[in-house]
C-alpha cells in the first residue's frame, strides 16, 4: 500500500502571510503570527515561523532606519511607464570661488527623462519636498522613488509627503549604488557634459546653465538605451501606444 499524506493545504495560509508581510513590511513572523490568530486562523506560531522563513521574508537584521513609506523587504521591479518610478540623488559641485553648490537630481525611471535639477548651496527635507510637490502638480505623482539614505532622504518631511500622496520610498542598500542606477548614471552625465565643462559664477549663473542643459538632455540628446530617441521622443511614443 502506499502512503497518503493527508497534511492539510498550505497554500491559503502561505498567500496569507506574504499578504501581510507585503502591507506589514517591518513586521517579523510573531506579529504577523499574532495577525493570523485575531484573523482566526487556527495555527501556532512554530508553523508560521516555517512558513515565513522558507517563502525568504526573514528581515535582515541590519538595516538602516526607514520611513513608514519605505520599501524594505524587496527591489522594486523595473517601471513599465511614465511616471510610474522617480529617482533622485544629489550631485555636488563648487562655484569658481570654492563655495558649495549642490543639486538635486530627478530622473524618471522609465521615460528617462531629467524631471528637474535643483541647485542651491544646500539642500534640505523640505526643499526636496517642494520639489517633489512641483513636479508632481504638473505631472502627477509617481508610484515609487528611489533614494538612497542621506538625510534629506530618511527625513519625516519628505516621509510625510509619500505617505499622504500614496508614494513608497524605496530605499537603497547601503553599499550598492547600482541599486538607483538610471541617477546615478545620470550624474555622471551631468558631471561630465556640464559641471565639468562650465565655470560657474554664481548660484543663479549655475542654476541657468544647468537648467540649459537639462533642457538639452530632454530635448536634444538621443539615448543607445531609449532606441536612440530623445527622452522627450520616447515619453511622447510611449504616450501614443499606451493610448491605443
Amino acid at each position: 500500500m502506499r502512503y497518503i499524506s493527508h497534511k492539510p493545504d498550505q497554500t491559503p495560509l502561505v498567500m496569507r502571510i506574504r499578504d501581510l508581510a507585503a502591507t506589514r513590511t517591518r513586521y517579523g513572523y510573531f506579529r504577523i503570527y499574532i495577525l493570523l490568530r485575531r484573523e482566526g486562523w487556527v495555527v501556532n506560531h512554530k508553523r508560521v515561523y516555517r512558513l515565513y522563513r522558507n517563502d525568504g521574508l526573514s528581515l535582515r537584521l541590519k538595516k538602516p532606519r526607514r520611513n513608514v513609506s519605505a520599501a524594505n523587504r524587496e527591489r522594486q521591479p523595473a517601471a513599465l511607464a511614465a511616471n510610474e518610478m522617480w529617482s533622485m540623488d544629489f550631485v555636488s559641485d563648487a562655484l569658481f570661488d570654492g563655495r558649495r553648490l549642490r543639486a538635486l537630481t530627478v530622473v524618471d525611471a522609465f521615460t528617462r527623462e531629467a524631471l528637474a535639477i535643483d541647485v542651491d548651496q544646500g539642500i534640505k527635507g523640505e526643499q526636496v519636498v517642494e520639489a517633489m510637490t512641483r513636479i508632481s502638480s504638473i505631472r502627477g505623482a509617481p508610484k515609487t522613488i528611489r533614494v538612497d539614505n542621506g538625510p534629506e532622504f530618511i527625513s519625516k518631511a519628505l516621509d510625510r509627503w509619500a505617505y499622504e500622496n500614496g508614494v513608497t520610498l524605496d530605499f537603497s542598500r547601503p553599499g550598492k549604488p547600482t541599486d538607483n542606477a538610471f541617477v546615478e548614471s545620470f550624474n555622471g552625465r551631468l558631471r561630465d557634459e556640464c559641471l565639468n565643462a562650465h565655470w560657474f559664477l554664481s548660484i543663479a549663473d549655475a542654476r541657468t546653465k544647468i537648467e540649459a542643459w537639462r533642457r538639452d538632455y530632454n530635448e536634444s540628446r538621443p539615448h543607445t538605451s531609449l532606441g536612440w530617441m530623445t527622452p522627450v521622443e520616447y515619453a511622447a511614443a510611449a504616450a501614443i501606444r499606451a493610448a491605443e
